[in-house]
């Protein structure tokens, strides 16, 4: 199948360069990396973060904790 993708030059050259490192074309770059991010019909994880006498206060710092987790917070 063929994309056409519309990439920051700098996201490009870093592509390539690791496709120059792994001796491998760009597509199989591109192709691992998708392996690597979760199945389509894998729902996504709902985390929550809570702490004693602040996980069921719907005002204070309990709410902003879900926020940032929802965002990926912690992540790699």
């Amino acid at each position: 199948m063929s994309v056409t993708l519309d990439l920051p030059d700098d996201v490009v050259r870093r592509l390539t360069a690791e496709a120059a490192r792994r001796g491998t074309e760009l597509a199989d770059v591109i192709a691992a990396l998708a392996a690597q991010l979760p199945a389509a019909d894998r729902p996504a994880r709902h985390r929550r973060l809570a702490f004693v006498g602040a996980g069921a206060s719907t005002s204070g710092i309990t709410p902003k904790m879900d926020e940032l987790l929802e965002d990926g917070f912690g992540q790699d």
